[in-house]
């Protein structure tokens, strides 16, 4: 079973004019399907660092989709650099060239462009149908200006309204088989007034204990005078939220969280801790 990686390119993500949207959608269209995302990379509109992030992607067995960087002005480098990772030139692509055509074409017949590609602003438009040599294409349901796949890597555009629907015809054209494959549980509590230090060794013990099992903590410093309760950690709300506490559980395999959770709650209750 493969595991997913998402890369999410720009500098506006990165300085804050925009805010990224994908990490979260990414992780819903992957959990509608039993599948989840293994990590996630932020990157400029660097293109040294994008062939670097690339070829260690590149490197792996994961599936990996690429947002963003893949138009055709100077701040988009994500086509030159996937060339440059894999060690091929970047190419026209035929098919991919025709949509833009026809986009183009359409344009002209609302009067918004020239039908012309020989034109200078059509030459550029075309630009953005080259791709590292031997790439096949992701049609884009939106306006039909392709994204590009290489290998295990998708790369799609930056904009939501395309990037979504490219990606889920993605997963159900090339990983429907791998749909619900394993289904998968999460169990938690919350364990007042305890030290993560004191719950690290039954942590370690429960993972060791239950195969395809993972135990987390994610702790809360709770309220101090003055001030909120801290809730980053799970965005809990409520009264008794208000003191220090950590959400203490165990996920993964569906056939091993209720036994793997029994198990931490014992451990907590032979600590002393007190349980909400």
């Amino acid at each position: 079973m493969n595991h997913f990686g998402l890369i999410i390119v720009g500098d506006e993500i990165l300085s804050g004019k925009r805010q990224d949207k994908h990490l979260a959608k990414v992780i819903e269209l992957l959990a509608a399907r039993g599948l989840a995302l293994s990590w996630a990379r932020y990157l400029g509109d660097d293109r040294p660092q994008l062939v670097a992030a690339l070829r260690q992607s590149m490197a792996s067995d994961d599936v990996v989709f690429c947002c963003g960087g893949i138009g055709a002005t100077p701040d988009d480098h994500t086509r030159q650099a996937a060339a440059a990772a894999l060690g091929v030139e970047l190419v026209l692509h035929p098919e991919a060239a025709r949509f833009i055509a026809e986009r183009t074409a359409e344009m002209a017949r609302e009067g918004k462009a020239a039908a012309d590609m020989t034109l200078p602003e059509n030459r550029q438009r075309l630009k953005m149908a080259e791709f590292p040599a031997g790439a096949g294409i992701i049609p884009n349901p939106f306006n039909r200006i392709a994204g590009f796949t290489s290998g295990r890597h998708w790369f799609v555009p930056g904009f939501p309204v395309m990037a979504w629907p490219m990606i889920e015809w993605v997963l159900e054209t090339h990983y429907a088989d791998q749909f619900h494959l394993e289904q998968r549980g999460d169990r938690s509590m919350l364990v007042f007034e305890m030290a993560e230090s004191t719950l690290t060794p039954l942590m370690e013990a429960v993972e060791r204990e239950f195969d395809g099992i993972k135990v987390y903590s994610l702790p809360s410093v709770g309220s101090t005078a003055g001030q909120p309760a801290d809730h980053s950690a799970n965005g809990s709300s409520g009264s008794a939220m208000g003191r220090r506490h950590i959400e203490l559980g165990a996920k993964g395999r569906l056939d091993q969280v209720d036994a793997a959770f029994e198990r931490l709650l014992a451990g907590v209750q032979a600590l002393g801790g007190e349980i909400g």
